[in-house]
């Protein structure tokens, strides 16, 4: 990588990735930030199978955010997210940052997937 802060984010990943691992109980929630999107898959790394993925790009969400890449977008991404978990019966789950810091859309993303009812 020829990114200095890119390659930070991935050393810190796999710094993380060693302690954090989801199951069938209590999947892992990994995030991705880009500029414009905010994607949050749900994760068994036992079986290898990604459970579901929501992005800001999904239509239902697109249509109410102005963004998909601010604050109130990853705001909504983490009530969708807590949504569909509780749908499929999910209520424990990791919480995988993938990298990067733990402010601003990561930040808003957790605790708005908090308050809609995940334990993490």
């Amino acid at each position: 990588m020829a990114n200095p802060k890119g390659l930070r984010r991935y050393l810190r990943h796999r710094r993380i990735r060693k302690s954090v691992q989801g199951t069938s109980d209590r999947p892992r929630i990994c995030i991705h930030r880009s500029l414009n999107h905010l994607q949050a898959q749900m994760i068994d790394d036992i079986t290898g199978k990604v459970l579901f993925g929501i992005s800001t790009l999904d239509k239902n969400l697109r249509s109410t955010l102005k963004s998909g890449g601010n604050i109130q977008a990853a705001t909504a991404l983490g009530e969708r997210l807590a949504e569909v978990a509780k749908k499929k019966g999910i209520t424990k789950v990791c919480f995988d940052r993938g990298g990067y810091l733990y402010h601003g859309r990561v930040k808003a993303f957790a605790e708005a997937a908090r308050q809609a009812g995940l334990e993490f």
